[in-house]
């Protein structure tokens, strides 16, 4: 059978911004999806995908650039992933973010929606992370630009690259994007990334290949509080204390910032450290944040808000949408570590929280009392199952559920759960507009939306929170 002619277009004009970092261009009749263009970009293309009425174009070259356009701060843009939006400032971001908002919840939920207040832009567009993970491979992903720039020259192959520090790339799930300066997390971040990458180049130390399960240095967490505190805690694919402890000490002595330095053996096939046991090095364990003045504990396996200081802002929109006067019984569903719920409780008679995992119940059990809030009760469990008559019976029916949810949005047997309670005020906060939207359609049964209104957690990226307020009809 004969391959199909790859289908490649000239001087294409990218003319609006799509969803998820894309943006379209037509041509003859057909919507083309494009990454890594920006409106008003001239382009020529290779379609990846060719259907009738719609295709995916790869930029091979441009021929004019969009006077939208910036030029990007990381000189990684492009090849790890993590940003899609750099070339566009920050302003513009927020409008196409809007914009997307605005149409998933319009075209998914089908519902009569309220005017789309404006969307909450970050405090910081830069170093807004508290947290970031690192990956440790043998394998450096050589991005497009440096093959170009090497033509005609022999390429060694990254077989004898001593050691890649950073991100898995884009789509390749074996090597790493050797990582010099990540901007999206205040210092000491990158200074402590280098430090480790180096001093296990110099003492060869192995790094990971996850295609051959082998070597030594896998993985990197880092916490940076705004509080001050740092919380490190390295992942080794190796047991081996003779070269772990060393490298320990020379690391807290190159960063006394450290608050916390922790260890994790992983021999796992997989990344995961949830069903693992950090161990405490140095320091208490944790780390403190604060939203407000309330103080968080943030263990190395803890959720918590990445961007501090847009969690404070989110949760702050919730609670006005709550419109709380003290009386209020709260059920915090989803509530994780206890972080809405204690963010609200001081105007609430009752914070009840659940959440499926128990080790996140035991840290919002501990927050609470870390605040002195005795009136938070949280608990372990499927809503589905823990929220009974007979439960309701003993803690009360709730006044106002903020329910929380993964990017899955809530499962159909807890939206029915959710029609069923009847509560007088839903709060939606959710981390994927197109599953809330969905959601908000089948709770239109008995609720009504009022407000709505984007909150903007990741600068740079694509990634929308929302917050919506459903109320009884």
């Amino acid at each position: 059978m004969a391959r199909k002619k790859k289908v490649t277009l000239q001087d294409v004009l990218v003319t609006d911004y799509a969803a998820e970092g894309k943006s379209i261009a037509k041509h003859e009749g057909k919507v083309i999806f494009i990454e890594q263009a920006v409106p008003g970009d001239v382009v020529d293309l290779l379609l990846t995908k060719n259907k009738r009425d719609w295709a995916e174009g790869l930029v091979l070259g441009y021929k004019s650039y969009s006077p939208q356009r910036v030029n990007p701060v990381c000189t990684h843009f492009g090849t790890c992933g993590g940003c899609q939006w750099q070339m566009l400032p920050y302003p513009q971001q927020l409008l196409y973010k809007q914009q997307q908002a605005a149409q998933q919840l319009q075209r998914i939920s089908k519902v009569a929606l309220p005017e789309i207040l404006p969307i909450a832009g970050a405090v910081k567009a830069m170093g807004y992370r508290n947290k970031m993970e690192y990956t440790f491979g043998n394998k450096r992903f050589i991005p497009r630009k440096e093959l170009d720039a090497a033509a005609g020259a022999v390429i060694t192959g990254d077989e004898n690259f001593a050691g890649a520090a950073g991100f898995h790339a884009r789509g390749v799930f074996d090597k790493v994007v050797d990582i010099t300066a990540c901007h999206l997390q205040p210092e000491p971040g990158n200074a402590i990334r280098l430090w480790v990458r180096q001093y296990a180049i110099d003492r060869k130390l192995s790094f990971y290949d996850i295609k051959q399960h082998t070597g030594f240095m896998r993985n990197m967490q880092l916490r940076i509080c705004t509080t001050g505190e740092v919380m490190v805690n390295l992942i080794f694919g190796e047991a081996g204390m003779e070269q772990i402890t060393p490298m320990l000490e020379a690391l807290l002595k190159a960063f006394p910032a450290i608050t916390t330095l922790l260890y994790t053996i992983n021999l796992k096939w997989n990344d995961s450290i949830n069903d693992l046991h950090p161990h405490i090095f140095y320091g208490k364990g944790y780390v403190i944040e604060k939203l407000e003045d309330l103080m968080f504990k943030i263990s190395p396996k803890s959720f918590f808000q990445t961007n501090t200081q847009q969690g404070e802002q989110l949760y702050s929109i919730a609670r006005n949408f709550a419109a709380l006067t003290g009386r209020e019984i709260v059920y915090d569903l989803y509530c994780g570590t206890g972080s809405i719920g204690i963010f609200v409780s001081r105007q609430a008679a009752k914070i009840i929280g659940v959440e499926v995992i128990p080790e996140a119940i035991a840290d919002a059990r501990e927050n609470a009392a870390l605040n002195g809030i005795d009136h938070a009760h949280f608990f372990a469990g499927d809503v589905i199952e823990v929220c009974t008559d007979d439960f309701f019976t003993t803690h009360g029916r709730p006044d106002v559920i903020i329910t929380d949810p993964p990017r899955a949005g809530m499962h159909e047997k807890l939206v029915n759960k959710l029609l069923d309670i009847a509560a007088p005020v839903i709060v939606y906060v959710s981390c994927n507009v197109a599953t809330q939207a969905r959601d908000i359609g089948l709770l239109s049964q008995k609720y009504k939306v009022e407000k709505v209104q984007p909150v903007d957690m990741f600068p740079q990226t694509h990634h929308i929170e929302c917050v919506a307020l459903l109320k009884l009809k």
